[in-house]
């Protein structure tokens, strides 16, 4: 069975048992939280929601809070002698799916 499920803008392909990195969520590690933007639900019979499907739910425990790897931003101007160069760690939350609720 497997999900599809939107968080911080954006849409994960889940299943039981994976690994997932996801924008930053609010909770300890160890927790266990819902969530409950579910945009369809497959297996043996296929659940498109509306934009969501009612009543499901993919419950998962946080593992780890962090941030990610570095990105720079480099941006310059020719011939003006304009340089500008800075990094960014988006703060990310890793997420381990316990179960899927249809």
């Amino acid at each position: 069975m497997y999900a599809v499920v939107k968080t911080g803008g954006k849409q994960y392909k889940v299943s039981e048992g994976d690994l997932l990195k996801v924008e930053q969520l609010a909770g300890a590690v160890g927790e266990t939280i819902e969530l409950e933007e579910v945009l369809m639900v497959g297996g043996d019979e296929v659940q498109v929601g509306t934009p969501l499907v009612p009543n499901a739910k993919v419950k998962a425990q946080i593992v780890e809070q962090g941030k990610d790897k570095k990105i720079l931003v480099f941006k310059s101007k020719r011939r003006k002698n304009y340089r500008k160069k800075y990094g960014h760690r988006q703060p990310i939350t890793r997420l381990k799916i316990t179960g899927i609720e249809a």
